[in-house]
């Protein structure tokens, strides 16, 4: 009986310690259950989430939708917002309608066979109500640039340049651009793109016709400073011809206006209040006589070839001479 009973308290020893091993195993695999069942949920959302956005498409501002059923491009132009479509039956590829700038850079012959390097900045855009077709036409942005813009710019250049000598594209760039500009507007608008703005950012030519019009520069400017010291010249000589001619005729005007009552007054004016006397021949026959102020007026009248007396000595030879 003690054997037995030995036996039976070790068995239920081991199977409560055999449950609570079950327990703990129990205990320890059901919480990666719960795990998976939150991500399957999870993962169910998501695609529930999916499979509703795909029947809805968004148009960002600046774009412009292509609708297309199986492929087939339709005529109906999405605009900008929310847009229920059918999922695997329509698909939308979005083009952007806002300006565009293309900086593309050429080189052309000018009308004198000039080599003529530009560097060209274009800004362009699609047409909103036309997107449909540019898109069946064409394709999307990166193949209207390869495609359209850049042999567009590149042919109108050369057409336009070649109507132009070198010195031409240079004085009259607003022309060129106006032209090159029409020419472009014309050959895009074909493909439902319109232009904005066109500007030619850079005109390079050769080096060495870039020496002959720096040569020419400096030819033009020699000649126009010997052409200004020759009119400097000129106007000098003229000044110092009116200057003599004024100085004679103010001679002659003093000339006129020397009468004896003014050599009169004038001699009164000068004189110290004593009379001259004058010291005349040589030797023997020296004279000395004492000069009159009538005589000395009347000395001033008889003396024709002189405008006036400078000196005593010029005043007693026309008195000896009177004599």
């Amino acid at each position: 009986m003690t054997e037995n009973s030995n036996q039976t308290a070790v068995l239920e020893i081991e199977e409560t310690i055999s449950g609570k091993d079950n327990l703990k195993e129990v205990n320890s695999t059901s919480p990666p259950n719960k795990d998976i069942q939150a991500l399957v949920r999870i993962v169910f959302f998501l695609c529930a989430l999916t499979i509703i956005c795909s029947f809805f498409v968004i148009v960002n501002p600046g774009q412009r939708g292509v609708l297309m059923r199986f492929g087939e491009v339709q005529p109906e132009i999405l605009s900008e917002g929310i847009h229920s479509v059918l999922p695997i039956v329509n698909t939308v590829e979005k083009l952007s309608v806002r300006v565009q700038n293309q900086e593309i850079s050429t080189e052309a012959l000018s009308k004198d066979l000039q080599n003529v390097h530009t560097d060209v900045a274009l800004n362009w855009h699609i047409a909103p109500e036309k997107v449909n077709l540019v898109f069946q036409q064409v394709g999307n942005q990166q193949a209207i640039v390869h495609r359209i813009i850049n042999p567009a710019v590149k042919e109108v250049l050369k057409a336009v340049m070649a109507r132009y000598t070198a010195e031409e594209i240079i004085t009259t760039r607003t022309e060129v651009k106006a032209e090159v500009d029409k020419a472009l507007t014309s050959r895009l608008g074909t493909y439902h793109l319109d232009i904005d703005d066109i500007s030619l950012v850079n005109i390079q030519f050769s080096q060495q016709f870039n020496k002959a019009v720096e040569a020419k520069q400096i030819a033009e400017q020699e000649a126009k400073r010997a052409g200004f010291l020759a009119m400097k010249a000129e106007n000098q000589a003229t000044a110092k011809v009116n200057l003599a001619r004024g100085e004679a005729q103010a001679h002659q005007l003093i000339v006129k206006s020397l009468t004896p009552a003014i050599l009169q007054r004038q001699a009164i004016a000068k004189w110290d209040g004593r009379m001259p006397w004058i010291s005349a021949g040589g030797g023997d026959n020296t004279r000395l006589f004492q000069l009159e102020l009538d005589e000395i007026v009347k000395a001033a009248q008889k003396n024709p070839n002189q405008e006036r007396v400078e000196s005593r000595s010029e005043l007693t030879s026309a008195l000896l001479h009177e004599k």
